[in-house]
Formats: structure tokens, sequence, C-alpha cells
């Protein structure tokens, strides 16, 4: 009797086994499906992996199969080494599907490390991507080194960024190969990790969405992971203008007309209260006033004001200098009567002119590196953090964070071993320390920003010098520099400094160099610049409009305010009135044509419904034609498109007019000759249609 227990109990654990068995192979797939995208989940060997992603808009599916699903890389308290880990070494425990099919929670134990994983996938109904999260629990103290959140076998994946930069030392060379999304070439698909540091690249035939971190858990300690994303275009040659819509859709704040004064280019850094006043004042009565444009959102102060004679561990990072009044209140007071907000200046790394004020902050063990402060330093940026909040809670609107991790010339890195801004860091073999600064500093960064947004939801933020490129960053700022090119638009004469900037926006948009996936209508540009009254009207209306032609929607004057003269303020006028008719188009705004740095005739376009604008500059000194169709490559949208739509053709120069056909239809080709530095500016209005 008392031997028979034991097998007694053993039969029925094994019952139990068997009857769990049978829920798991009874309920072994799960579909995640909102009517436009559906991924197929299977764990039939108790392993995750993703069986199948359709796009429904073309009722294609994605070339994936097998691959780790996921993917961790962890440190263990007793080991210098890392230990990656992927699906199949975690057991699939149980899984919940809402009834709706929106949302799948996959829960699994790991059987080679001390880590348990919820996988979260969830989306709406009706919207073309879908999200995947994972929850990562630790069983006993570890460290996250990296996060693969999504690591896909795909045969038709490729990555459309192209360059693979990450110095600490030389001008324009910085491309870090960060927050870029991917691509598939049949099924119309894009991909990659919310987070602008993120690495979504391919690996060896593998999609792989991740992201290095730093990050210690005790045992019982949960850490969620960045989301991973992925959506679905109608056509896979317009997978980019479905990103971009997606981007659209999931930013900070909906994209909006920033008009701007800056007093940079008036007074430098010798900017004080009165100065600022008088140009805010001219400034509002020659635009506003005098030639009715709609009040400028912000009149922003450059550097200047900070108080860098101070002990800022004591009174607090980025105190108010005697040039201004405390908290600016004579300023704030000057630009409500303007109808506008109030801007401000600031640079993250204490670069430009703030330097003086790290020597006291380094004294007091607060981390600085070699020239500035660290991004990832705790007490730094949790003083920054505070005066950031406490400015956009009192009055300031917009923010221009110039030196984030650098400028152009030089960039800094938290390294052990290193000062920060070494050239020896240029060597690709320190890329991956690199990298996870990069990353755990834009995770700081991006807590700030968040915090501002949340005590004044009408912030404007830009991130400037030292930046990089990633549509991610949208979701928390409005606009990002251009970067890998100057302040001041180099060239002798307008249509060379159209040139070099162009050539930037060449180099950093055009398929044939680096094809950034960024939105053009959210690129800082350091223009239109108007600092003296040396050109005739004719060319500064041309140059003008072919600057704010390229479809930014930050629109920041630097002027010698008091240098100019009546035409060119009713240039001025012309111009910011044309931009607020045009600004809807912006929204798909994108270059078009060759590079200018090689003479080759280039421009703009952007479309709504009804609206739509082509601008091109031949930047030779020969006569040059320049074909366009209006389809969808152009911008156009696919209704316009199939429904051939007609449009009254129209230039914004006045005595371009008679260069223009009365009528064009979409589909059709139209062929512009150009004479030597020549710029058109050819605007498209739907003809109205008629019910019958």
């Amino acid at each position: 009797m008392f031997s028979s227990r034991p097998s007694l109990i053993i039969t029925c654990l094994l019952a139990m086994l068997l009857f769990d068995a049978a829920i798991l192979s009874a309920n072994d797939t799960a579909q995640i499906d909102n009517s436009l995208v559906t991924r197929e989940l299977s764990w039939e060997s108790g392993h995750l992996v993703t069986k199948g992603v359709v796009n429904r808009l073309t009722s294609r599916q994605a070339a994936v199969s097998d691959g780790d699903e996921f993917a961790l890389t962890i440190r263990l308290p007793d080991s210098s080494q890392d230990l990656r880990l992927s699906s199949s070494d975690f057991q699939v425990q149980s899984t919940t599907l809402s009834e709706d099919h929106l949302t799948l929670e996959v829960q699994l134990t790991g059987q080679t490390a001390p880590v348990d994983v919820v996988v979260r996938y969830v989306t709406k109904r009706n919207q073309p991507w879908l999200r995947k999260q994972l929850h990562i629990t630790a069983r006993k103290s570890l460290q996250l080194r990296k996060i693969e959140i999504e690591h896909l076998a795909s045969a038709d994946v490729y990555a459309p960024y192209r360059s693979d930069q990450m110095t600490s030392q030389g001008p324009a060379a910085w491309r870090p190969p960060l927050g870029q999304p991917l691509y598939t070439e049949t099924s119309g698909m894009w991909w990659g990790v919310e987070f602008p540091a993120a690495r979504n690249h391919v690996d060896d035939g593998n999609l792989v969405c991740g992201y290095l971190t730093q990050v210690d858990l005790s045992a019982g300690e949960m850490y969620a992971s960045h989301m991973a994303a992925m959506g679905v275009a109608d056509d896979p040659s317009f997978v980019k203008d479905a990103f971009l819509d997606y981007i659209d859709q999931t930013r900070a704040r909906p994209l909006r007309l920033q008009t701007q004064y800056n007093s940079w280019f008036d007074y430098s850094r010798d900017v004080d209260a009165d100065k600022f006043a008088a140009s805010v004042r001219k400034v509002n009565k020659e635009l506003v006033v005098d030639r009715n444009v709609p009040p400028l959102r912000v009149y922003a102060i450059d550097a200047g004001w900070q108080d860098i004679t101070t002990d800022w561990t004591k009174v607090g990072v980025w105190p108010v200098n005697d040039k201004f009044a405390p908290g600016f209140q004579l300023s704030l007071e000057e630009v409500h009567r303007a109808k506008s907000s109030l801007g401000l200046w600031v640079s993250p790394g204490c670069l430009f002119g703030s330097q003086q004020a790290i020597p006291k902050m380094r004294e007091a063990g607060w981390r600085a590196l070699d020239p500035w402060m660290s991004m990832t330093g705790e007490h730094y940026m949790n003083a920054l953090e505070d005066r950031l909040v406490e400015l956009a809670s009192h009055g300031v609107s917009y923010f221009k964070l110039d030196g984030v991790f650098g400028h152009l010339r030089t960039r800094n890195f938290d390294i052990e071993g290193f000062q920060g801004s070494e050239k020896m860091l240029n060597d690709a073999k320190y890329d991956e320390a690199k990298e996870r600064y990069l990353s755990l500093g834009s995770e700081r960064l991006i807590k700030i920003f968040d915090h501002m947004g949340e005590v004044n939801p009408d912030v404007y933020i830009v991130i400037s010098n030292g930046a990089y490129l990633s549509p991610w960053w949208l979701q928390h700022v409005d606009a990002v520099w251009l970067i890998n090119v100057g302040d001041h638009a180099r060239g002798d004469g307008r249509n060379a400094q159209l040139a070099y900037r162009d050539g930037a926006y060449y180099q950093m948009a055009s398929e044939n160099a680096d094809n950034t996936q960024f939105p053009l209508n959210s690129i800082f540009n350091h223009e239109p610049k108007k600092v003296s009254s040396d050109e005739e009207p004719e060319d500064f209306r041309r140059y003008l409009l072919m600057s704010l032609s390229r479809g930014t929607g930050f629109v920041e004057l630097y002027l010698h305010t008091f240098s100019l003269s009546e035409s060119d303020w009713d240039v001025l006028g012309e111009g910011m009135h044309w931009v607020h008719r045009m600004f809807p188009t912006f929204q798909r705004a994108r270059m078009i044509g060759g590079n200018p740095m090689q003479g080759e005739v280039y421009g703009y376009t952007g479309w709504t419904d009804d609206l739509g604008y082509v601008s091109l500059h031949n930047p030779s000194d020969e006569t040059q034609e320049f074909e366009i169709t209006l389809d969808r490559n152009l911008g156009l949208p696919k209704l316009a498109v199939s429904q051939r739509r007609t449009y009254n053709v129209s230039s914004a120069i006045e005595e371009d007019q008679a260069l223009m056909p009365k009528q064009a239809t979409a589909g059709e080709r139209c062929t512009i000759k150009l004479p030597p530095g020549a710029i058109r500016i050819v605007e498209f209005t739907a003809e109205q249609r008629t019910t019958q």
C-alpha cells in the first residue's frame, strides 16, 4: 500500500502534464488581425515563432520564416562575458488572446538563464500597423545589454539607409546608422523600433530590430522594452509614404507651421532684453501690422542669456544673466504684446560659449567629458530636466537644444577609459561602446522632452547640432537639425548658397546618397536669412521662395532686422503669406531631381488632394530642361492620379506666369526649360468638379 503511493503521484502528474500539453496543442497558434495587417504566431513546439505576416491592403505575405522571434543579451554578476538568449531558450507557459484579436500576450520562462519574458503584440482596428513589446523579469540579479525585439528570417527585407559614420572627429562625418526603418521589397511592409537609437538592420538574411542598453535588474524586477512596430503600404513602391504617414500620426504633437524670429543674426551673444524687445517690435510691425502676416508663433532669444560665471551646482543650471529680467519677465511681456510666445536657445552639452560653467560642475563631481557634459551624468541631467521643465511651465514655448552629442566637427562619447572626443574613437572597433552611449543618452533626453511636453502641451522642441536624424525623434520633439552642414550657407551669391544647403538636403534625402528616411516637413535648416539690402528684390524673392519650398514647417527668420529696406520687408511678407497658404502641402514634401553640387536641376514638391507645388532650381551656368510626371512618384495622392485630376497652373512669381501652361492633368508629363541660375515656383490648384 505504501509502496504504491509514489506510482499514484507520478501517474497523476503525468496526467496533468498530458492535459496541459493537450491544451497547448489545441491552441498552439494565434493571429493578431485588424483587417489591414495580420500576424500569425505559433508555439506548437513550446517555442514562440512568427509563422506569417500578411499585408491585407495588397493580400501579399511577407517572406518571413523561423528566425529567433526575439533575443536578449544579458550579463550575469559573476561573469565578464555576455550571454545571448533567443526565443528557443524560453518555454511558452501561457497565452492570452483578446476576443477582438487585437492583443496577444505570451508568457515564457527561461530554460537556460534566470529570465522570464512576456511578449505583447497589440494593434488597433483599421490601423495599418501593429506593435510588439517585451516585458523582461529577472529571477536573479543580472544586466540587460542588448534587446532584439524582432529577429525574423526574411528573404525580401532591405535597409534603405545607406550610411554608417559614427565618428568623434571630422567635419560633416556624422551619420549613425540608428533609428532608420527596414522595408520589404515585395510585400510592402516597414519595420523598426520606436526609439531613435535603435539599430534596425539586415543581418545575414535576418530582419533585426533592437537596441543596446545597460539596465541592471534585481531579482523580481521587470523592464519593459521600447516598442517595435511594423506596418503596411498599399503598394511596395510607396512603402516610404506609408511609413511617413505612420510617423505623422504618432508624433508628439501634430505637425504645425512654426514661424519664428531668432536673435542670433541680429546680435549674436550681445543680445539683451532691450535689443530683443526692439527687434520684436520691429518685426511685428513690418510683417504682422503693416503686411497682414499672421502673428509669428515665437520670438527666440539665442545664445547670450545664460549666466556662465556662477556655480551651477549651487544656483541651478542655466541661470539668467543680468542682461534680462528675472524669469525673462520683460521679454515675456513684449512677445505677448505681439500675440506671440518666447523661445530660448539652450545647449544640453554646454557647448557654444557655455563651457565656462563646466569646471565648477566637474569639481563638484558632476559627470563631465572633454570638453562638454555627459548626456548620461545623473547630477547634471537631473538638474537640466528640472530647469527645462521649469522654463516650459513658466511661459517658454520653444527650445532650440543646440549641442546634444557634439557639433559639426566633433562628437562626444562617455566611454570608460576615454575623455570623450579623442580621434582614436573614430575607429569602428569602438562603435558598440559609442552606440551604447548614444542609446543611454537618447533615453535620458527623451525623458526630459516628454516631461516638457507634459507641463506645456504647446511646446515646440528642436534638437540641433550633435543630434542625428531618426524619424522616431518626432515622437518626442518637433524638428531635427539637417546635420553635416554649417549654420551659414556658403557661397558667393544666392545661387551658390542655395546649392550648398540643398546639396546637404540631397546627401541626406536622395536615394542615390544617404537615403535618410525622415520627413522634410520637420527639418531645421537654419534658413531663410536676410542680413543686408544689397541685392535686387527679385533675387531675394526667388531665393526666399526656393528656401521655403523645401517644405519644412519650421520657418525661423534670421535677420539683420534694422538693415532691411521697405522692399525687403515686402518680399519677406510675400514669402510668409506663401508659406501659410502652401503649408498643408508640406505634409508630403519631398526632394526631386539631381545633385545641386554637380550643377544638376533639382527641386521640391508637395501635395494635398486639391493643391500642390513644384519648385525647380538650375544651379549651373547652362540652360537645362527638366521633365516631371504628375503621378504618385511626385507625391500626388493616389485618388488624384486614378481620377486623372485636372489642375490650374500658376506661378508664385508673377513675371513667370506667361511661361506656365494654363492647365495640367494627373498622369501627364511636363517639360520645363530653365536658363542658368533660374528658379521656378509652379503651383497646381485642382479644378473644381461640377456635380450633375
